[in-house]
């Protein structure tokens, strides 16, 4: 699994998209985890965003249809 560092940047494979990594938290009744990430360009609908831990380590399909990390380390801070 890539390091999950809280503060640094992280790049969408499909959009190339840069979002902050803020942190790791668990869903209150389930106790899964989630990833808290904040959008660095502008977007028209939500600057926060939350995904569940596997998602976010877990691979997408690229724009040029091959399978990729969803999520790469950028810049760390």
């Amino acid at each position: 699994m890539m390091p999950l560092i809280p503060g640094a940047i992280y790049e969408h494979v499909k959009t190339a998209g840069r979002y902050r990594l803020v942190g790791v938290g668990k869903h209150s009744e389930t106790l899964e985890d989630f990833v808290v990430y904040e959008s660095l360009g502008e977007h028209p609908v939500s600057k926060l965003w939350i995904r569940p831990l596997s998602e976010f380590v877990g691979e997408a399909k690229s724009p040029d249809g091959s399978f990729h990390p969803r999520f790469k380390l950028a810049e760390e801070k």
